[in-house]
Formats: C-alpha cells, structure tokens, sequence
C-alpha cells in the first residue's frame, strides 16, 4: 500500500490528545494513520488536496441487521408492533436462500460505506446453515469495510443443535488473525427473548472463542422483568457486552449494566419508529456514561449516521426544553456536537471493542477516516465544523471514504463497484424472497 497524504484540510481528529485543526495534513503510511498536523511533509506520498473538506475517522454504526437490507424504507409499511420487534425478521427470514443473503449483506455494506460509514457490526441473526455465513462472509470481504460480525440464530424455529461447534469452526477459521478487517461477535437473543439457561450458554459460548457479545435489551412493553438482575447475580455481566436499544430499562438495571463495564447502544431513529421506547439518552449523561449509536433497522430509518446524530442531540434537547417550559430548576446541561460526534465515532468503536484500533485520527491506528465536502451550498459558509457535520451535513457531503488506507470512495463514487449489477441482484433477491414469503413488493402511492 502506498502512502497517501491528505493535505490543507479542517482536520477533526477527535483525539483530545491531538486537538482538531482548521487547516491540518493526515498522513496514511499504508494502512495506518502516520501523522496528524500542519506542514507535513511526506516524500514519495500521493498528495490529495482536501481543500475545502472536513476530514475526520469514518463512523462506527455499533448494530445493525445489514441482512435486511433488501427491505429498505418500508418505514410504518414495515410489519413491526411493539409486542413484536422482531416480525419482519420472522416474516421474510425463513424464505432467504443463501444468495439473497449475499445480496442483502452486499447492498448494505456498500451503503454503509456510501454514508461514511467505516465499520459496521452486523447483527446477523440469518445464520439459517453454514451456507448462509459464507454468503454473509463473502459480502464483508467483496465490501472491504470494517466489521464486527455478530453471528446470531435466526428468530424463527429452534436453533441449530450443533451451532455451537460451528461457532468454534468459525472462530477458528474466519477470524484468526489480529489484524484482518472482520471481527467476530455474538448476536444472542439475550435475557428478555430467552431463558437465563439459554443466556448463559450463549454468554459462556462467546467467551470461550474469544467474542464480543451484543444483545437487545430493554426492548418494548412487553419484555420480562429482573433479567438482568438475575445476569448480574450469575455473574453474566461483563466489559465485553455491549447493551442495544435500552429504552425501558430501569434506574437499576442501567446502574448494573454500568458497574459491569458494559456499553450501550442507542438505535434513537429506529427504535421510537418501532415502539421501543424513548432512548434512555439522559439517564446516561446524568451517570457520566457515554453511549454509541445505531442505525438497527435498515427497513425503518435512514441508514447513515447523520440521522442517528441529529435524533440523539434533538431528543435530549427538547426532554431539557420541556423541563424549562414547565418551570423545573436544575435544568442538566445540553447535550453538545462535540460529544454526539464522539458517540458516532470513538465511542462506537469501544463500544464495538476496536477502540484501539478506530475511531479517531491517532497516529497508529487504522487509516479509517471519511473526507466531507464543505464547499457545497447545503452547508457553506461553515462556522462551527463539528456543528456542520452534526447539524448540517448529509450523506451528499461524504466525498472520500479510507479503511485501512485504501480508498473505498473517492470524489463522490464508490471505487471499483459495479451499481448495475448491485442493483441487479438485489432487486432480484428482494423479489424472490417477498413472492416466496407471500408478500408483493410495496407499491407506490398515488401522488397526491
């Protein structure tokens, strides 16, 4: 790999060590960042003039069902209810052949990373057979982006006997090496959609391969109570979990999860779409906390972080708004962009367990950084850069996107990808799997 130096651009580092800069030079020597500041100087690099940009560490989505990606904006379409988070999954899941999921996998990476996104964990709650992994698999590597894994039982029927050994076979053969781009995690049903025998035979099973584990919790009206409780005391709870939604968790069962050393995710957009709950994005903050974000359901929001920034920082905003306007003293401060930008960023990438590896423009780390143009009219002149990008920006600003020094979008297009043939397979899959479930693909509305 070559080195690259991107040259007199606003530069976000997000390393308080390191500080942002106005006009600043990355160097990317291979496939890690060399050096953050002004002047570099850098022989034999190629020099990318970024002029007009913002450059910053790519986005960290921390959960995601990229599989379900073929069901894109079906939004209240979508057959979800808050007793039943999981009927789209059952709905179409038995019907996707290991292609469709290929096909799936593939049109969500390669979105992800059209939005800026450079690391993603895949929910992956599809693994039906072992073909249906490789075909996942496959579609990480074609993509190029860098991945958390989940490996998670399908939401339908009784898992698998022999899952477990295959989960071993995997993490023995996909994910051996400290430096490749996939990582593997555990997706299990967690405490509030199995039995606490079930759960610790998951949480054991991830420990003894060496996998983080992510698990919906505090998911809805109708989850079970004191399961957590009951983790804690089992001793289940640990630093390598990460908690996702966390909607109608209680005071309680935040403070647990924090005395272990957990993470939390929070799917904002999706998860007051889908009847989850209000984020618990206060209660965080109040407890010095700092959660990740999440795009979760591809088939229900939009799938870039900018929408995930902008639903935390204006629903903590307007909770605080509201305590003001009904007269409440000892009003908590606001929620500021540096902080929602960290949340997108470096705290997704702990949260994802790669915090020293992503997450921020730290000379050593991976070369995983996005290039935003800030010389388009829906955002000059820019006054504040971390307001811009939080506040202002959308996925037409990611002109450039780099996982581990290697280019993956330059100058507005994904490099090297064949639309025609992406847009090819995944309608044809989508088609497939919709007829096959009894459903027809959704119709446009009359206008007007």
């Amino acid at each position: 790999m070559s080195r690259i130096l991107l040259k007199d651009g606003c530069v976000l580092s997000l390393d308080r060590k390191i500080g942002n800069f106005h006009r600043a030079d990355v160097l990317i020597d291979g496939p890690t960042i060399s050096a953050v500041g002004p002047d570099l100087r850098a022989g034999n690099a190629e020099v990318i003039d970024v002029t007009d940009s913002i450059v910053m560490p790519g986005f960290v989505d921390t959960h995601r069902h990229v599989w379900e990606g073929l069901f894109r904006n079906l939004g209240d379409r979508a057959p979800w209810g808050s007793s039943d988070p999981g009927a789209l999954s059952r709905k179409i899941g038995p019907f996707y052949r290991p292609d469709d999921v290929y096909a799936g996998n593939l049109v969500g990476l390669l979105g992800a990373l059209d939005a800026g996104i450079t690391t993603v964990l895949d929910w992956s709650h599809i693994q039906v057979s072992p073909e249906h992994t490789e075909a996942a698999l496959a579609a990480h590597r074609e993509s190029a982006i860098r991945a958390v894994f989940a490996y998670g039982p399908p939401w339908w029927g009784n898992p698998e006997p022999t899952r477990a050994d295959f989960v071993r076979s995997l993490a023995g053969t996909h994910f051996t090496t400290a430096d490749q781009l996939l990582t593997l995690a555990l997706a299990p049903p967690g405490p509030e959609f199995a039995s606490i025998e079930s759960t610790r035979a998951d949480w054991e099973l991830a420990r003894e391969v060496g996998a983080r584990i992510s698990v919906h919790v505090g998911v809805g009206e109708q989850r079970p109570r004191g399961r957590l409780a009951e983790m804690s005391q089992a001793g289940l709870l640990g630093p390598d979990t990460t908690y996702v939604n966390c909607a109608t968790l209680s005071d309680e069962e935040i403070e647990l999860i924090a005395d272990s050393g957990g993470s939390f995710a929070l799917s904002a957009a999706a998860g007051m779409m889908m009847g989850y709950g209000m984020p618990p994005i206060q209660q965080l903050i109040d407890r010095q906390l700092s959660p990740a974000l999440s795009v979760d359901a591809e088939s229900n929001v939009p799938t870039d972080m900018f929408t995930q920034m902008r639903a935390v920082i204006s629903i903590q905003h307007a909770s605080l708004f509201d305590l003001k306007l009904a007269g409440k003293g000892g009003v908590p401060n606001l929620l500021t962009t540096r902080r929602v930008l960290e949340y997108a960023t470096i705290e997704g990438a702990r949260a994802n367990g790669l915090g020293a590896i992503t997450g921020s423009l730290t000379p050593g780390k991976q070369a995983d950084l996005i290039v935003l143009s800030s010389d388009t009219p829906n955002i000059f002149p820019i006054n504040d850069p971390i307001g811009a990008v939080v506040w202002g920006m959308d996925t037409s600003n990611v002109d450039s996107v780099f996982v581990a020094g290697r280019a993956l979008k330059r100058d507005g297009e994904l490099v090297g990808v064949d639309m025609a043939r992406i847009s090819d397979i995944a309608y044809s899959a989508r088609d497939h799997v919709a007829r096959s479930a009894g459903l027809e693909p959704p119709a446009l509305e009359a206008a007007g």
